[in-house]
């Protein structure tokens, strides 16, 4: 089965810190895995892993508003500019 990066690759370079950057390399080399192999499936983990419409966390202080249209409207005017510029917010931002 073909993975939807097979497709098509685009090349870019990313700064990492030196020692983060041995720690992959050495992590996909023990499992087998070339580099870039190992950075596609990191990042898609990574992804995968981003928050639902329902789990942002910003929607938990929304509960009252539940009830008023003008409100919820509102609301989700706020979530699209959050999405549009920030596309998510991090849960450690959150602590």
């Amino acid at each position: 089965m073909m993975k939807k990066w097979e497709c098509a690759f685009v090349r870019t370079t990313i700064e990492l810190p030196d020692s983060l950057f041995r720690e992959v390399k050495a992590s996909a080399a023990s499992q087998g895995m070339l580099l870039k192999d190992y950075v596609t499936e990191a990042l898609q983990d990574k992804l995968a892993k981003r928050p639902t419409h329902a789990e942002k966390p910003w929607m938990k202080f929304a509960g009252i508003a539940a009830n008023d249209p003008e409100m919820v409207a509102e609301l989700k005017r706020i979530e699209q500019i959050v999405d549009e510029h920030f596309e998510q917010i991090e849960p450690e931002q959150w602590k």
